[in-house]
């Protein structure tokens, strides 16, 4: 089974690890994904003013980049199995008391306890999908992951929006409890993973999350853009149409790229691949900002390039991280990629909303956009780094 004729042959999804994962997976993000841009538009609804909806989001992601960080600790202490289930517990528990009340505190609050089960979900779920293949596969099993994370998001992002938008919220509430069964498939991902290969060797941490620093930086600035789009744009446009439309073909060019660029990673690597998802990134927020001032078609156009570039990073990014901390140090590179997403995705959802209030939300975007160009040098010298290592 070792780098072999058979285990070329042998499709990943037949892996009882990696089917697992990818239920676990799904299940954690639909609840993520349900209320990731939904809640903002909830929170207005109760009276909050638009510049301050994200922090809902910002609440949940700073948690869950706080305990991202202890995340690889408390594994080795009591195990990924507990802690798995802790995390699953913490993320789709709190969920049901959304409907309760639309104050901001409230929601922040409930957003607080999930984003620590997020940190877990995230941490654990990226590890795992690095040690579910060989090495020479690992592209194609982070696609498969990046896919079971992907559906929930084409799926679920503008169906939470929907739903808040309509008056739906307890409906909402409850799907976003989804995390709990996912206990059910823990024990046969725990049966399926050798304890060993969860944990790297007694003091690599440090250097192996340093290791991943430089493609995580790319990682956040990407994410940061992505934030800010699931967030204000259902805000700019509350009819709903524009905007579900909008994040729903977001989500499936997202879910096809992040899928597919893993397998073309392994077979090219990614040193072109990388700055090439960051111009389509770029080019994607623009055409956005120029459909906010002149024509809607172009916003979801805009929406569907940004989110190739979007999802294409994410998995490229993962995979030059890992490529980058060696085989001891998968769980501490997931820590750092990780907070690196939710930090990007918190600043997209709050720092960007200030930023709009001055100048609006389409110069917003395309301020945005020359961020993403500015960090080309960034990602190439990530990537090359990655292949030489």
């Amino acid at each position: 089974m070792h780098g072999g004729t058979v285990e070329a042959q042998t499709s990943l999804w037949r892996s009882s690890a990696m089917r697992a994962l990818v239920g676990v997976t799904v299940l954690g993000f639909a609840s993520y994904c349900l209320t990731l841009a939904s809640l903002p538009a909830y929170a207005v609804q109760g009276g909050a003013s638009e510049s301050t909806a994200g922090v809902v989001t910002a609440v949940l992601l700073a948690v869950t980049i706080a305990v991202q960080a202890v995340v690889p600790a408390l594994t080795a202490r009591f195990g990924q199995g507990p802690v798995l289930v802790a995390g699953l517990i913490a993320l789709g528990a709190p969920s049901p008391f959304y409907a309760i009340d639309d104050g901001l505190v409230w929601l922040s609050a409930l957003s607080a306890v999930r984003g620590a089960g997020f940190a877990v979900l995230t941490v654990l779920g990226a590890t795992l999908a690095a040690q579910v293949a060989p090495v020479e596969r690992r592209g194609e099993a982070i696609g498969i992951y990046g896919l079971a994370i992907a559906v929930p998001n084409l799926v679920a992002v503008p169906a939470g929006v929907a739903l808040v938008l309509d008056g739906h919220t307890a409906w909402l509430a409850l799907l976003a409890a989804s995390p709990l069964l996912g206990l059910f498939l823990v024990p046969a991902l725990v049966r399926a993973m050798p304890p060993a290969e969860l944990r790297g060797p007694a003091g690599s941490g440090r250097t192996a999350a340093l290791a991943a620093l430089s493609p995580s930086v790319v990682l956040f600035v990407v994410t940061m853009a992505g934030g800010g789009l699931v967030t204000f744009l259902p805000i700019e446009r509350p009819d709903g149409v524009l905007a579900t439309a909008a994040l729903l073909l977001f989500g499936i060019t997202g879910a096809v790229t992040r899928w597919r660029a893993g397998l073309l990673a392994d077979r090219w690597g990614s040193r072109l691949l990388l700055p090439l998802a960051l111009v389509v990134g770029a080019a994607g927020l623009v055409l956005v900002a120029a459909g906010l001032v002149r024509s809607d078609p172009w916003v979801l156009v805009g929406a569907a390039v940004f989110g190739a570039g979007f999802g294409a990073v994410q998995n490229l990014t993962l995979l030059s991280a890992f490529a980058r901390a060696g085989e001891g140090g998968t769980t501490a590179a997931s820590a750092m990629w990780n907070a690196s997403f939710d930090a990007g995705t918190a600043a997209g959802a709050l720092v960007l909303g200030m930023v709009a209030a001055g100048i609006g939300l389409s110069w917003t975007y395309v301020l945005v956009a020359a961020v993403l160009a500015a960090a080309l040098p960034l990602a190439s010298a990530s990537a090359r780094a990655a292949v030489r290592s």
